[in-house]
């Protein structure tokens, strides 16, 4: 349920003093006050009981939006329309980012709110003392029942609601009571869910708790357990867990980590990931949170010194391998998380890289064997988690999971292993590693260790699905893509402008959008897409619209590296000719020198299968696939290479921008 500082019927609100108003906001805020807060509110309520004396229906102030951790100013309810207003009291422009403060409040009431997803919601931002105020009621081709925002004055504000209830006039009247107790079911971005995690150690506000969710709970539940165990009986246990693309593995990790913070209990935990990009923007929108919220308080807070605390909370984990070559004695930690386990090098890369970069010749791991040694070093009790991706090793030299099962068997016998029944699955490739493991230690089968429902795409659970069936070629996808069409849109365009503009027009508020290819995408250069130009992955993530290295510009791409363990509101995801769709299956080519090369190595298909399953399943409300027509003038990008995979995925059902 939501909640709100002040709620009334407004034949009630009418009659109350200003003074009766604001004491019961500041009683229900439990926080002092600036006199600019104190000055807002009473402007507001003069206004709103001058302009809603003819009107009946329920008012609140300071209306929760959990996931934003923010509140409307007021939130009306007049016959069968929810008005969701800002104020901006002195303000005298409308300005794009309070345009789309009032539009954000509206689409997480309309994406996450139950009783909000049929109902007509009219965001309006009132800059009080602008002087020109324009009345434009706009649809988009949503058709979700949310107008874009209205802005308005102050003394226009009573004309706009009057036009607007004209406007969508229904007998249908909406019910106050059942609307404020409706589900609000969120689904985070990992890193508002880091935040969250960070600031409060706790994501139960600002994440779904419907059914299909309970499963984070119960594999969050089910490691705290394995961690106690572990401690109170000197054991060293492992456990992997598994799930679908975007299923919050990351976050189980996470909220494991913060729940094991203080050192004083002696289960300290530290969350590892080699995802350099992941790190990074973690750090740095925790940083940059921590920072404002300092400054909200009244206090002046250097990045420098944010940035210490927050590096102590998550780490890339090569810097912890590196710290403990150096230092033999047992980390301080008794508890490590390994994000995308599935990524650790295989001895081959390990000691190539350590023979290369730290002139360590003859190194003796894998990296899955030196990290759980540097645990192993504890002489009582100690846990590793590791969280496991299926089908997403992308990298050269990655391991997958059958190496740190390999590494149990062979070097670490004295370790249980607990792991999801789902590891058999064929994406793991670790069929034959658990069966040797289950020879010679303890292994555990414990359902609660596998996420089986997507979090990433609040309105698309096929979306995993659907992909994994299009690169297996599974006859399926149609009847998958039928399920999903009206909860999450795909068109596919030859056209890259025309991919532009589409995410243009769907992206609303600060709804973030981009383009991601394919790291050997190298013949998109014609179209302005140069993946060998570096990208500064935080600002591409983090920064806003009128920046132009942030996605938003649409001029730097990401790649499955940098976007990996992340998300965008809506993507375009621009192939090349490096996988191409053929009747004997996918085809996979490598860009050298000056023509395309056929790809025969089974471990470089793989990557290259898996990079294209990262890129298309980054979008969390819908996205663009364009393949390009081709230029039969050009033998690197003949229409050949493409017109496969165009036919492929039309055939499958996919709607023609």
């Amino acid at each position: 349920m939501l909640n709100f500082y002040y709620s009334d019927k407004i034949t009630d609100f009418l009659v109350k003093s200003a003074e009766t108003i604001i004491g019961e906001i500041a009683i229900n805020s439990r926080t002092g006050h600036i006199n600019t807060e104190l000055y807002a509110w009473e402007f507001q309520i003069e206004l709103l009981q001058e302009i809603l004396k003819k009107y009946s229906g329920k008012i609140f102030f300071e209306f929760s939006i959990p996931r934003m951790g923010k509140r409307v100013d007021c939130l009306l309810i007049i016959q069968n329309i929810v008005f969701v207003l800002e104020f901006k009291v002195g303000e005298k422009n409308f300005l794009n980012h309070n345009v789309e403060q009032v539009w954000d409040y509206a689409l997480d009431l309309k994406n996450f709110h139950k009783p909000s997803h049929d109902l007509m919601l009219v965001p309006v931002l009132i800059a009080t003392h602008a002087k020109n105020s324009t009345m434009e009621i706009i649809t988009t081709s949503h058709d979700d029942n949310l107008v874009n925002p209205i802005s308005t004055n102050a003394t226009n504000l009573g004309q706009v609601i009057s036009d607007v209830l004209n406007f969508f006039s229904s007998e249908n009247l909406i019910d106050d009571e059942e609307y404020l107790a409706g589900s609000y079911s969120p689904t985070p971005t990992i890193i508002e869910a880091a935040i969250s995690l960070y600031n409060n150690h706790n994501v139960d506000e600002i994440t779904r708790s419907d059914a299909d969710a309970k499963n984070l709970k119960q594999t969050t539940s089910y490691i705290s357990e394995v961690i106690k165990l572990a401690k109170s009986e000197n054991k060293k246990i492992i456990c992997f867990v598994t799930g679908v693309p975007g299923a919050g593995k990351t976050l189980v990790g996470l909220k494991v980590a913060t729940e094991h913070l203080d050192q004083s209990k002696g289960d300290s935990s530290v969350f590892l990931s080699g995802n350099k990009p992941l790190v990074d923007i973690l750090q740095e929108a925790l940083v940059r949170d921590r920072v404002l919220q300092e400054k909200i308080r009244g206090v002046k807070l250097t990045k420098k010194v944010a940035r210490e605390s927050v590096k102590s909370f998550i780490q890339i984990i090569h810097h912890y391998r590196d710290e403990y070559l150096r230092d033999k004695k047992a980390p301080y930690d008794h508890v490590a998380i390994f994000d995308e386990a599935q990524r650790a090098w295989t001895k081959e890369q390990t000691v190539n890289f350590m023979a290369r970069k730290k002139n360590f010749p003859n190194f003796p791991y894998s990296e899955p064997e030196f990290l759980i040694s540097c645990l192993d070093r504890h002489q009582d009790w100690a846990v590793v988690v590791c969280l496991v991706g299926g089908g997403q090793e992308i990298n050269t030299g990655e391991a997958g999971i059958s190496e740190w099962l390999n590494a149990i068997k062979n070097n670490f016998q004295n370790w249980e292993t607990h792991i999801s029944p789902n590891l058999f699955e064929s994406e793991y490739a670790a069929i034959s590693a658990i069966e040797s493991l289950e020879q010679e230690s303890v292994v555990v089968f414990n359902p609660d260790l596998h996420l089986s429902v997507s979090m990433r795409s609040f309105r698309a659970e096929y979306l995993s699905k659907l992909i994994k069936e299009i690169l297996d070629i599974d006859a399926n996808a149609k009847e998958t893509l039928k399920e999903l069409q009206d909860k999450y849109p795909i068109v596919i365009t030859r056209k890259l402008d025309k991919a532009k503009g589409w995410l243009k027009e769907k992206a609303r508020g600060s709804e973030r959008y981009g383009i991601v290819v394919s790291s050997q995408a190298y013949r998109l250069k014609p179209m302005a897409i140069d993946v060998k130009t570096p990208i500064n992955h935080v600002n591409w993530f983090l920064d806003g619209k009128d920046d132009v290295r942030s996605s938003f510009y649409l001029e730097d791409v990401a790649t499955e590296f940098q976007v990996q363990g992340l998300e965008l509101d809506w993507a375009c995801v621009t192939w090349d000719g490096d996988l191409r769709f053929s009747d004997e299956g996918w085809k996979s080519h490598s860009f050298v020198g000056t023509k395309w090369q056929n790809v025969h190595k089974e471990s470089r298909k793989k990557y290259l299968l898996n990079a294209y399953r990262v890129l298309l399943t980054r979008a969390r409300q819908g996205m663009v696939i364009v393949i390009p027509e081709g230029n039969i003038e050009d033998k690197t990008r003949l229409p050949e290479f493409y017109d496969d995979t165009f036919n492929y995925l039309l055939n499958i059902g996919f709607k023609i921008l």
